[in-house]
Parts: C-alpha cells; structure tokens; sequence
C-alpha cells in the first residue's frame, strides 16, 4: 500500500511540473510573439518613417519660388495620390500638377489656407471634396481635362474664386444652385462637357466677364441672358442653337461672340444694334440667306481677305440688312396683291 501511495504521489508531483514546464514555455513563446510583433510593427513604422522622409524630400525639390510665390510644381510623373505627410508643406500658395494620374484631391487640402491657385489640370480626378469650401482664399481653380462629374455645393463657400476651368470632364452636365454665390467669379469655362442649357446659376454670376460654353449641347439660350451685364466674351461654338433670344442684344457689355458651328438659321435683326461687338462668328451656320460681302474701297488695306467673314461683324451686319430689305419686299407684295 505504501508503495503505491508514493508511486501516485511521484506520478502527480511529475504531472504539476510538466503542465509548469508546459505552461513557462507557452509564456515564453506567447512573449516571443509578442516581441516580434513589436519588432515587425516598429520596422513596419520605421520603414514608413523612411518612406515619408525620402518622400518628404523628394516633394522638397518640387517646391519653387516665382514671383514671391511659393509653387509646388509636379509634372509628368506617377502620383495617382498625394502622400499625407504633403501636409507638412502648406505654406505653399499654389499648386501646379500636371500629367501625374492623380485620381483624387486628398481631403486635407483644407489645410493649405494659403493656397491661391490649384492647378490640377490634365490629370484623373473624378471628384473634388466638400473640404474645398474651406479654401476662402483661393482665387482659381483649374480642373480641365479631368473626369470630374459634379460640383460640390461647398464649392461656393470660396468665395475669392475669381477664375474657374472645368473643360472637358465630358460628363459634367449641371451646377448647384449655390453657385450663383461666387460673387467674385470673372472667368468660366465649361467647354467640351454634357450640358444642354446654360445654368441659371451661371446667368446670376454678378461679376462673370468671361464664359466658355463651347463644345457642349446646348439648344437654346434662356431669354434672360442679358443678365449677364458684365459679360464681355461668350464662346457658344459646336452647340446645337438653332435661335438667339432677341435680348441678347441687350448685353451692352458684350464685344466678343463665338457662334460658329450650331444650328443657326437666321440673326436677331436688333443685334445690328450692339455698337460695342466687335468680333462675331457665324461660320459653319445654315443661315437661311446666302449673303456676299461687297468688295473693299480700294484705299482699304486687308491683309487677308478671308479674315473679313471670319471675324463676321460686317457679315452680321449685311445680313440684318438684306433679311430686313427682303422681309419688306414680300410684305411689299403681298400689299400689292391684296
């Protein structure tokens, strides 16, 4: 009996030391674990650390001074995206990215509150952020040749924006109604987009002088253009207009008019009035006259005498004038025959 006592005792005396010898060497494995995962995550960070210094310094040699202004310049060069340490630069007043594939502006642009230009253009941007309306400070905005398919509402809280490009996004086809709160904006181009109308909001814009709507689909011009009392230059070519309101010649400020490829097939007879418009395009209009100019006094110089029709202004002219003379002819007629 004694024996077997102490033959017991032995067998679990040695069972508790196996399962702490089981145990010790589970703690050590699980704290070797524990410590190669630190040793992983801090190289892991470390080698982040690295990247973002060598990145760091790699977007250093981007920056350039001109004018007094501090440009960050990237041309032709892979950046599908902008590192976040970039925050660390913004100082910078302007950006000048160009033919990298950037796919988005990153979110913390609003912390370049000294940015005065974004130049993005020719890139692959499909969005711009709501954090743009912080940007109260920025004066221009270029995204041409982007694939930007809406504008943010928050866009109109930038409200020193002076010059906006948003060319050929193709899809682009609308604007919040927002918009019409950038008070300061003189330069638009929405060129080679997908709109079909001129937005109201753009007719609102109180300080535009300049709009590009070339390129797009528009089939008609709201009555209400005249609106646009600051407007100096209006780029309406490759459309589908098939009429002008007759207010347009109501823009007294207006001096350049591109109506060249649409659908035209007459001229407002009151636009022989705007004094101020001194270049004007109908080429490449089914005008329903077919109207010759008459030929120069021989004391004039013309250098081209193509030129003459291109710039239109007295084609425009010439026309109102044989439409007016032929509308009397038939109304002339008709008295006769009555």
């Amino acid at each position: 009996m004694v024996g077997v006592v102490v033959c017991g005792s032995v067998s679990s005396i040695k069972a508790l030391w196996e399962t702490r010898i089981k145990r010790k060497k589970e703690e050590v494995e699980e704290e070797q674990k524990r410590r190669t995962t630190r040793d992983r995550a801090t190289s892991r960070l470390n080698l982040v650390v690295w990247e973002d210094r060598a990145v760091m310094a790699r977007l250093k040699q981007k920056l350039v001074t001109e004018d007094g202004r501090l440009i960050l310049r990237i041309e032709q060069e892979e950046w599908k995206s902008l590192p976040g340490c970039l925050v660390q630069l913004n100082q910078a007043q302007e950006w000048q990215i160009h033919r990298t594939g950037l796919q988005k502006i990153p979110y913390f642009i609003s912390s370049f509150q000294n940015l005065l230009v974004l130049d993005l253009s020719r890139n692959g941007i499909v969005e711009i952020p709501k954090e743009i309306g912080k940007l109260t400070h920025l004066r221009e905005m270029l995204l041409s040749y982007n694939r930007v398919k809406c504008v943010p509402e928050e866009l109109s809280y930038c409200e020193s924006l002076e010059r906006l490009e948003l060319a050929m996004n193709q899809d682009l086809d609308q604007l919040p109604d927002q918009f019409k709160n950038l008070k300061k904006l003189q330069h638009l181009d929405l060129s080679m987009n997908n709109f079909t109308c001129l937005p109201d909001c753009v007719v609102g814009l109180p300080a535009l002088e300049w709009l590009d709507m070339g390129g797009n689909r528009l089939q008609h011009l709201p009555e209400d253009i005249h609106r646009m009392e600051k407007l100096h230059t209006l780029w309406l070519q490759r459309n589908e207009l098939e009429r002008l309101p007759e207010n347009i010649s109501r823009m007294q400020s207006l001096d350049t008019l591109v109506l060249s490829s649409n659908r035209l097939r007459d001229i407002p007879p009151l636009m022989e009035g705007m004094s101020n418009l001194r270049f004007v395009n109908f080429r490449g209009n089914p005008l329903t006259l077919d109207v010759t100019l008459p030929p120069r006094e021989t004391n004039v110089v013309d250098d081209d005498e193509d030129d003459r029709e291109m710039f239109g202004r007295e084609f425009m002219q010439v026309y109102i004038q044989e439409s007016r003379k032929r509308a009397s002819a038939v109304l002339n007629m008709h008295c006769v025959n009555r």
